[in-house]
């Protein structure tokens, strides 16, 4: 079973790809961390995610919490249909538009 993730920033877009999960999700936040001193907003990319569960949510409403907190504006683009789907059944999905 694939459980690799990776994250990186270029320019100011975010990189994600891999899975996100329960495995994953720790070093991914840990690694992003560095990305909210960046100047200018951070697009989060996630059309490079393979697989993603709940723990891909929560990492989610972290970075929105982390950005609040930052004063920092993020943007999610490329949102998998696993994520949004779980966000849809725990009825926060519209918490997420704001973000895409």
């Amino acid at each position: 079973m694939q459980t690799d993730a990776r994250i990186y920033l270029e320019n100011n877009h975010v990189f994600v790809s891999g899975e996100i999960n329960f495995d994953t999700t720790v070093s991914l936040w840990n690694h992003s961390l560095p990305f909210f001193s960046h100047p200018e907003e951070l697009i989060f990319d996630f059309s490079g995610v393979t697989k993603t569960n709940s723990a891909g949510l929560a990492l989610l409403l972290e970075w929105i919490k982390y950005a609040k907190q930052a004063k920092k504006r993020i943007i999610f683009k490329n949102l998998p249909a696993q994520l949004t789907s779980v966000a849809a059944v725990a009825g926060i999905n519209k918490l997420l538009v704001d973000y895409i």
